[in-house]
């Protein structure tokens, strides 16, 4: 990535103060909202929350959206305040076993571009080489804005060099990946700072951030991928754990020979697998072609032994943690994934509920591109969330 794409990130007067930010998260959590609600919900002064909304607005981060009536309020209409979407950018980076993913996002959170590379299997010389290509590409895309761009976010499994017996693969490739730092590695690649989670937690932070989370307290997050994983929120946070590794659901022991684990039957790979053998592409069981009359009898065999391992996978999950939902998403076809849901659910009628609490089942709302969105949060909140509440939902309300 060439240094004449890294003009310096904005430096707003005053960022380091954790009022500020604060303000920030209020806005970026709640919406648009005239200075009285973000001064209520900040518990700042109206004068202090005054202030700092001014001074953002100056720094380019905040804006003022046109005069609104609140209903059932006097007076005069209010002036919303928002997130100004080119305040700031980000990129987001997901490496995954059969794709790299590269998206931009702005300071609202809307993806502006996206390029996505498959491959057969994550040779590491071929995908940095590709990540350098397209971390260039993104920064001219952005044109002007690229000087606003404040960091780079990479989700990767943690253990991209494990269950290689999985893939048909030269020995060493997938053994590489052991002695590679992921985030050092791309760091390499650029002057702007680069920050690093597990694939399926950045993919949990996107949801919990813009998607069913924003409704959800406590849940298990489920991505179904190439390998199935997950993430998991407690009290509003994002819960990664000591070592990053909260939620790793597709680990979760399932009681059969052949499946040793829930990834051994839940994850697309099987179904791809199911496909190759019949003689069908496996891509295919990303998309609404798994759904036509040729591929469905396979896909009502990998529903058949997946739902009910996922279901108990579950189970096992509401007897240790207390959980509003279990939400799942993933990059299968939306219907497949509704069928999942269904199924699952059904599934979890035959367990004994007694002494815990049946966590209903919610579909997710942001899709294949989770956890590339949610490496391109990692950034944003690393420059402009108050740092003892990182992915925090909805605890500053009255």
């Amino acid at each position: 990535m060439s240094s004449a794409m890294s003009a310096s990130a904005p430096k707003p007067a005053g960022m380091r103060q954790m009022n500020e930010r604060i303000v920030l998260q209020a806005v970026r959590v709640h919406g648009p909202l005239p200075k009285s609600d973000i001064a209520r919900l900040t518990r700042l002064s109206s004068q202090t929350a005054s202030l700092i909304v001014d001074r953002l607005i100056d720094d380019g981060l905040l804006a003022r959206e046109p005069r609104t009536r609140v209903q059932g309020r006097m007076g005069q209409p209010s002036v919303p305040i928002s997130l100004r979407a080119d305040g700031a950018f980000s990129i987001g980076v997901k490496v995954g076993r059969r794709s790299l993913d590269v998206l931009t996002m702005d300071f609202a959170g809307q993806v502006h571009a996206r390029e996505t590379v498959g491959y057969a299997y994550p040779d590491p010389r071929t995908v940095f080489a590709l990540l350098d290509e397209k971390l260039d590409s993104m920064m001219t895309a952005l044109a002007a804005n690229a000087g606003k761009v404040v960091g780079i976010g990479v989700a990767a499994p943690l253990w991209l060099g494990g269950w290689r017996n999985f893939f048909d693969t030269p020995p060493d490739v997938f053994a590489a990946w052991n002695e590679i730092d992921i985030r050092a590695r791309v760091q390499a690649l650029t002057p702007l700072p680069v920050e690093f989670a597990k694939d399926t937690t950045a993919a949990c932070a996107a949801e919990l951030l813009m998607g069913q989370g924003r409704g959800l307290r406590d849940f298990l997050y489920v991505f179904i991928g190439t390998f199935i994983g997950g993430g998991l929120v407690i009290d509003g946070r994002l819960h990664a754990g000591p070592k990053g590794n909260a939620g790793a659901v597709g680990s979760f022991p399932v009681r059969s020979e052949d499946a040793p684990q829930l990834l051994n039957v839940a994850s697309i790979y099987v179904l791809e697998k199911r496909f190759t053998e019949a003689g069908f592409p496996a891509d295919a069981a990303h998309d609404q072609r798994a759904l036509s009359a040729d591929l469905w009898p396979l896909c009502e065999a990998w529903l058949h032994d997946a739902c009910p391992a996922l279901a108990a996978a579950i189970a096992s999950a509401a007897a240790l943690v207390d959980l509003d939902a279990i939400v799942i998403d993933g990059e299968l076809d939306r219907e497949l994934l509704r069928e999942v849901l269904s199924r699952t659910n059904t599934a979890l009628d035959a367990f004994d509920w007694q002494g815990m609490l049946r966590p209903r089942l919610v579909e997710g709302e942001i899709g294949a591109d989770a956890r590339a969105m949610g490496g391109a949060i990692l950034p944003l909140y690393t420059h402009f969330a108050p740092r003892h509440v990182l992915f925090l939902k909805s605890g500053m309300s009255a």
